[in-house]
């Protein structure tokens, strides 16, 4: 099991721009929209990490940015990292998919953009899962329902 500087030594060669925030309880890295898939491709086909199984994804509104937040475990070596995208484009979220990855994103994905309005790029099938099309995204800090009277 790789402890956390190692992850971080290992994920630093991979993506420099990575920020690796301290006192975090699983070893936690910041990566660019733009790197995210190539990192976490890597981070599953590296045989010396082996994260092939992604325990969940799923996003935050902070008001000044959204963050996707991706939980990956490698089943054989019991080690645990934490990724994660600062989207700051508000009126057009969008970072690629893991579907390809791991076919289990396709939910957890479709659910992140029914409740957030997050899109991502080469999902093959990005579509509400439990809203009607033109409601909103009731999981921004910003979200307004004037009928049924719900603020946030």
């Amino acid at each position: 099991m790789l402890n956390k500087e190692e992850l971080s030594e290992i994920i630093r060669a991979l993506v420099p721009e990575v920020v690796v925030p301290e006192g975090t309880q699983l070893p936690e890295f910041i990566v660019p929209a733009e790197n995210y898939f190539t990192l976490v491709e890597k981070l599953k086909s590296d045989p010396k990490l082996s994260f092939n199984y992604l325990i969940s994804q799923t996003a935050v509104d902070f008001q000044t940015n959204m963050t996707v937040v991706c939980h990956l475990e490698s089943v054989e070596f019991r080690h645990l990292v934490v990724v994660k995208v600062v989207l700051t484009d508000r009126e057009n979220p969008a970072i690629d998919s893991l579907v390809a990855l791991y076919p289990t994103a396709e939910y957890l994905e479709r659910e992140i953009f029914d409740l957030f309005g997050i899109r991502f790029n080469n999902h093959p099938n990005l579509k509400r899962l439990f809203l009607e099309d033109n409601y909103g995204y009731p999981l921004r800090k910003d979200f307004r329902d004037e009928i049924n009277i719900i603020e946030r």
